[in-house]
């Protein structure tokens, strides 16, 4: 038995209110457990905070002809207030757009980079010329080559859970204009994952008690075989790549976002006063880890934040990763970003 654990819930993309399937899929099954465990004397605490580096963030705030900072100080506000009311108990809700984290993201990055991880290679990208900027997978929207699902992002299929290129979609069509866009060339550093298959495939076979459906997408994605992801983006808004040729580049938003769950266990120590006190729940072999996700992050928790930390090698693996299915409404999942 752990003497210590350490509880995640997904973090919120700040870029409209929380909604009901929110609450049933992360927040509450978390609290509950994390109540539970407190009640048998456990050590234990329980971490969020609002992503505030997606797309979706971005896109908000173009639809509304703000920044993107408004939109983030708006709605982490907000949804923190939501959670407070529904008695969601963190011990601490951070943000992604705090010095902190910039200088996690960018360090964890660093040490990656001069490990020599990273692969630096040319990307056939989708270019939106009236808005004259190259297209992130998540500005990307067509058919899933695969279900059918006709709102499909350019980075996965909501519906199937397959794992897409923009390329790959049928009739892509930016999210900013609703134009075909163009394909060009840009350059961008990857993460082979492809380098971490074996050790994956014994870290999540040594697991025990995960739900079916977790290690079933796991097992999907691995049976197909790991490919490599970029971990950079062509966005103005998010954490620089801290090199002197990543001008104009941000890291990926699922290379940052969750390491938000690290950067805010740093400033719920520093609010106690034991500066040093995240690394007994980070580095600490005797702390067990467990993420609350929707299913839409599985692939995220299970392959790429994992592959992350093996590779950095100062972290903790997850125990366990807990993925609720969406709260459908009238056959479609509750979205922020699609406003249902």
């Amino acid at each position: 038995m752990s003497k210590r654990k350490l509880v995640t819930s997904a973090l919120p993309y700040a870029n409209g209110p929380i909604h009901l399937g929110h609450l049933a899929g992360a927040y509450l099954p978390a609290d509950l457990y994390t109540r539970f465990q407190r009640l048998k004397g456990e050590d234990i605490i329980h971490i969020c905070g609002s992503d505030e580096h997606g797309v979706p963030i971005t896109i908000a705030a173009e639809k509304e002809g703000v920044t993107p900072q408004e939109i983030v100080d708006r709605y982490h506000e907000r949804n923190k207030a939501v959670f407070d009311k529904f008695g969601i108990d963190f011990d601490y809700y951070g943000r992604t757009s705090s010095e902190t984290h910039r200088k996690t993201s960018q360090d964890f990055f660093l040490k990656l980079y001069e490990q020599g991880v990273f692969k630096k290679k040319s990307q056939e990208q989708f270019y939106d010329e009236d808005a004259n900027m190259f297209l992130p997978d998540r500005y990307v929207k067509g058919t899933c080559p695969k279900c059918g699902h006709p709102e499909a992002y350019g980075d996965q299929c909501e519906k199937c859970g397959s794992s897409l290129s923009p390329t790959d979609l049928i009739d892509p069509v930016s999210a900013l204009t609703g134009n075909k866009p163009v394909v060009k060339s840009t350059e961008h550093w990857f993460i082979p994952l492809g380098d971490f298959q074996d050790r994956l495939q014994e870290w999540i076979d040594s697991r025990e008690n995960w739900k079916p459906n977790v290690v079933g997408q796991c097992k999907s994605w691995l049976d197909g075989g790991l490919s490599d992801r970029a971990v950079t983006r062509d966005l103005t808004w998010g954490v620089p790549v801290p090199l002197p040729e990543g001008d104009g580049k941000v890291l990926y938003v699922w290379f940052d976002a969750p390491i938000g769950y690290i950067s805010a266990t740093k400033e719920w120590a520093d609010e106690k006063g034991d500066p040093d006190l995240w690394k007994t729940y980070w580095q600490d072999e005797e702390t067990s880890l467990v993420h609350f996700i929707g299913k839409d992050n599985i692939v995220f928790h299970c392959i790429m934040f994992p592959a992350m930390l093996m590779q950095q090698g100062d972290f903790i693996l997850p125990e366990n990763v807990k993925a609720n299915e969406f709260l459908n409404l009238e056959g479609r999942k509750l979205s922020t970003s699609k406003g249902w």
